[in-house]
């Protein structure tokens, strides 16, 4: 029984240690700020019937660069309704199993 703790103390340890280690040699990156203001409704509503008219557009007869530019278009009007919906709250499942295992403690 002595043996058994000494080996599940030793393992518990080693699981402790080691993914620390290889997370330190991780890469940094930078951050980028992005300093546009948030969008008015009337703005994304606008960019949103955009984004249906080039969805419902016939895009056989455009040239490459045409079609190019309407991608870009695209890209941008999503980035830009993406950035300006909201945030949200983002919780992991571990920060669930800790808030539930401390209501039914509590």
């Amino acid at each position: 029984m002595k043996k058994l703790s000494v080996y599940i103390t030793f393992g518990i340890l080693l699981l402790m240690f080691v993914p620390s280690q290889m997370n330190a040699a991780s890469k940094s990156y930078p951050v980028t700020t992005n300093s546009a203001e948030k969008l008015t409704h009337e703005e994304m509503q606008a960019m949103v019937v955009r984004l249906n008219e080039i969805k419902d557009m016939d895009k056989s007869s455009l040239t490459r660069a045409e079609r190019k530019e309407l991608r870009k278009e695209v890209r941008t009007m999503k980035s830009d309704i993406r950035d300006s919906g909201g945030g949200g709250i983002y919780i992991s499942s571990g920060a669930i199993i800790i808030i539930l295992l401390l209501i039914i403690i509590l």
